[in-house]
């Protein structure tokens, strides 16, 4: 699981409100997917300059996370250094393109769980809603003399209702 931190967790709950307020999603498309989303916020790249640098080698997100080399040079791999210099793991990005993570899957109840589809964005909000709330409540408990920097409030997403 991701290292909590108040700049990591900003930047998913920005991605949640992104998404619900109608951003571009498309599954296949690497800067609009899931990790492309999260990544637009991380490093402040556009869907299409993302999508850009990941054509530049074969394969999707997982793909390019199994070809990651920090020392490559390739702009994609520079992309996915600046995600876990925020605390990410390619664990977890992997996890994020396929909503895969069992620890945030256990945080779902199982009828959804058992309906998550990795190219839903209602699921993506969904998944990264309960992903936002584990890194705050790690957080929190690492930090308890710490107040959190940004207000937990419950993202209402009446589009997707």
């Amino acid at each position: 699981m991701a290292r909590p931190n108040p700049e990591l967790i900003a930047a998913i709950e920005r991605t949640i409100l992104k998404l619900s307020k109608g951003a571009p999603y498309q599954w296949g498309h690497m800067g609009a997917c899931n990790c492309g989303n999260l990544a637009q916020e991380l490093t402040k790249l556009s869907k299409s300059e993302i999508h850009s640098y990941a054509m530049q080698r074969y394969g999707d997100w997982n793909d390019q996370i199994l070809e990651f080399c920090p020392t490559s040079g390739y702009p994609m791999d520079l992309m996915i250094q600046k995600m876990i210099d925020t605390g990410l793991t390619l664990t977890d990005l992997s996890h994020l393109e396929r909503l895969s993570d069992p620890e945030i899957l256990a945080t779902i109840p199982k009828e959804q769980r058992d309906k998550l589809s990795k190219n839903s964005k209602e699921d993506v909000v969904l998944y990264m809603q309960n992903w936002a709330k584990l890194l705050r409540d790690n957080w929190l408990s690492q930090n308890p003399e710490i107040s959190f920097p940004i207000e937990e409030k419950k993202l209402e997403v009446a589009v997707f209702s």
